[in-house]
C-alpha cells in the first residue's frame, strides 16, 4: 500500500524534476533556438516514454495486488469451508456419541426393569408358598381348642 502512495507522488516530483531540469538547461545553455527546441522536444520525448513506463509498472503492480487479493479470498474461502467441514463432522461425532449413551442408558434400564420385576415375581413367590405352606400347617395341626366349661 505504501508503494502505490510513493509511486504516485514519486511520478508527480520526477515530472517535476525533470520539467525544472529542462527549463534550467535552456536557460543556461550555450545553444541555437533550433537546438534548444531539439532538445526540449527530445526532453519531452524522454518525460512521456519515462510516464508511460512508470504508468505500466504501476498498471502491473495493481493487478499483481489485486491478484494476492483474489487469491486471499480463495483461501479465506477455502479455510471457512474446511473449518464448516471440520463442525460438521464433529457435530455428527457428537450425535452419535449421544445415540450411543442413550442406547447404552436405554439398555440398561431395561435390564434394571427386567431385575425388579424377576425380583417382584420371586419375592411374590416366596410370599405365596409361605402363605400355602402356612395354610397347609395350620391345616395339618390345627390349634388345640379349649372347651368352655367354666367350674
Amino acid at each position: 500500500m505504501a508503494d502505490n502512495d510513493t509511486g504516485s507522488s514519486g511520478l508527480g516530483w520526477f515530472l517535476a524534476g525533470l520539467g525544472i531540469g529542462a527549463l534550467v538547461g535552456v536557460l543556461y545553455a550555450p545553444k541555437s533556438g533550433r537546438e534548444t527546441r531539439e532538445d526540449i522536444a527530445n526532453s519531452a520525448a524522454d518525460a512521456q516514454r519515462r510516464a508511460a513506463e512508470l504508468m505500466e509498472q504501476g498498471r502491473q503492480r495493481a493487478n499483481e495486488y489485486a491478484e494476492q487479493g483474489r487469491q486471499l479470498v480463495e483461501q479465506g474461502r477455502q479455510k471457512a469451508a474446511d473449518l464448516v467441514e471440520q463442525g460438521k463432522q464433529q457435530a455428527s461425532e457428537y450425535a452419535d456419541k449421544g445415540r450411543e449413551y442413550y442406547e447404552k442408558g436405554r439398555t440398561q434400564w431395561s435390564q434394571y426393569v427386567d431385575k425388579g420385576k424377576n425380583m417382584v415375581g420371586d419375592q411374590q413367590a416366596k410370599a405365596s408358598a409361605a402363605v400355602d405352606a402356612a395354610k397347609d400347617a395350620y391345616q395339618s395341626n390345627p390349634p388345640e381348642r379349649s372347651t368352655g366349661t367354666a367350674g
